[in-house]
């Protein structure tokens, strides 16, 4: 049976478990406030589900306990960062604060971020730039999980980027997708809910249609042939080959511009996920012109896609963001949905380290 349990509640919760295996207090509670914004959003793939691995990772240490992250290199509007193994939220948060500051006074900045572990959803680093009058973008890497296009054998991650651009009166615009179909997560959201894979997610070791979701995680960890398809699908028809393309790109701005691992060297391992790259980037919209004119175009081209007319069947048209948004506050109103598989995990966990469970 699924529960509700408030977002202030479940944050606090997470951050006192991270505090329990070595973390200090800033670190745990930021790591545990961007694990509970994918969950608030409606992204249970990349939420409070994922505490395992984190936990795993600090015991097998893959994730450090603190933020050893250093800078490599560094000019006016870039950097470059070896985190080290530090844990992701920490060092992403700051890299993006540190880039943000940057483009404040150079108009732009990047970064790139290597050797570092899972960091959440992409969006929640790109959205810290809203709120200056920035539009923000962030990309990760993954563990190689994705078939090319024509392929049988994962050669690329799922890869997610984001893209967050601020508005006036309308809710902000907010790009967060994975490059191949879908993330691992919502391969193991079936699999704890007992159900089949919809056709067109993934392929088995033949290249053919998987159904299995615990068979194909398996053969995935294993590197026995089969994966995840890209964005659009098998073949070229549906553009499969554009989400091939798109998965390379972020590998080559995630790992390749910081000298990082890629492709199928990027690999989980039963204990815990792979260490990963990321980058960051901050555009600041004054450079281009007046921030309150374009957030006001950007009202317009909002409130243009919201109200256009829905197909049959449908009730309306969502454009990216505005879903996570409504989910994002009922979650605030109602309290954050959890399974009850992963609530009893974080449950076993809080136990097993003597730390309090909000009634």
């Amino acid at each position: 049976m699924a529960k509700r349990i408030t977002q202030g509640s479940l944050i606090g919760l997470i951050r006192d478990i991270f505090i329990a295996k070595g973390m200090n207090r800033i670190d745990a509670e930021l790591t545990a406030d961007v694990l509970v914004a994918a969950d608030a959003r409606g992204i249970p793939s990349h939420g409070v589900a994922r505490l395992w691995r984190y936990l795993a990772g600090i015991d097998k240490g893959v994730m450090k306990s603190e933020d050893a992250s250093v800078v490599l290199k560094e000019t006016d509007s870039s950097l470059l960062v070896d985190a080290r193994g530090s844990m992701g939220p920490p060092v992403s948060f700051r890299t993006m604060k540190s880039i943000l500051d940057k483009a404040e006074k150079t108009g732009f900045s990047f970064a790139s971020v290597k050797d570092s572990n899972h960091f959440g959803i992409a969006g929640y680093y790109a959205m810290m730039a809203l709120e200056r009058d920035m539009i923000g973008i962030a990309m990760t890497n993954t563990a190689a999980l994705g078939v090319p296009t024509f392929g049988r054998e994962v050669m690329f991650g799922t890869n997610p980027l984001a893209v967050a651009v601020p508005s006036g009166k309308e809710i902000p615009f907010v790009l967060d997708m994975a490059t191949t179909v879908i993330p691992r997560g919502k391969i193991e959201v079936c699999e704890r809910e007992g159900k089949e894979l919809p056709a067109g997610w993934a392929v088995n070791e033949k290249g053919l249609t998987a159904t299995n979701p615990g068979d194909i995680l398996k053969k995935m960890l294993n590197r026995e042939g089969g994966g995840i398809l890209p964005l659009g699908g098998e073949s070229e028809e549906f553009g499969g080959h554009k989400g091939f393309g798109l998965a390379v790109m972020v590998d080559i701005f995630c790992a390749l511009l910081g000298g990082a691992d890629f492709g199928p060297a990027v690999a989980d391992s039963q204990a815990t996920s792979a260490r990963v790259s990321h980058f960051f980037g901050a555009l600041k919209i004054s450079r281009f012109r007046n921030p309150d004119e374009f957030k006001a175009d950007m009202d317009i081209l909002l409130s243009q896609l919201k109200n256009a007319s829905p197909a049959d069947g449908r009730e309306r048209v969502y454009y990216a963001g505005l879903k996570e948004a409504e989910n994002e506050r009922q979650s605030a109103a109602d309290g954050i949905l959890l399974s009850e598989k992963v609530w009893n995990s974080i449950r076993d966990f809080a136990k097993e380290l003597n730390v309090a469970i909000p009634e």
